[in-house]
């Protein structure tokens, strides 16, 4: 069981800082295994950003809208995966950040 929860806090502490080092503000989750990222440093609303990441990067995430109104302007996604896939989605959305980052 210690495995598997340093695996998660460690997975938690690699996308949060991944993303917040992206531009894409994070904040820690404290519950499940997912992080809610802000869309607003790229100008688009949490659909475009997720269909233009899919369609783009390969990469799936599920808009903030999906969870209520006030989900708009952030998207979900899990880190409940290995080091290696988190890092390597975390490289191809900082692939995309690079295109559609504005300011």
């Amino acid at each position: 069981a210690e495995l598997v929860e340093g695996g998660y806090k460690s997975w938690r502490r690699l996308v949060v800082d991944g993303f917040n080092a992206l531009g894409l503000d994070c904040f820690e989750p404290l519950g499940a295994f997912y992080a809610f990222p802000s869309v607003r440093k790229t100008g688009m609303n949490s659909q475009e950003f997720c269909e233009r990441l899919l369609r783009e990067q390969k990469v799936a995430a599920v808009p903030g809208t999906a969870f209520g109104a006030g989900g708009e302007g952030h998207f979900r996604v899990s880190y409940a995966a290995s080091t290696e896939k988190l890092v390597e989605a975390l490289r191809r959305i900082g692939k995309f950040m690079e295109v559609h980052a504005k300011g």
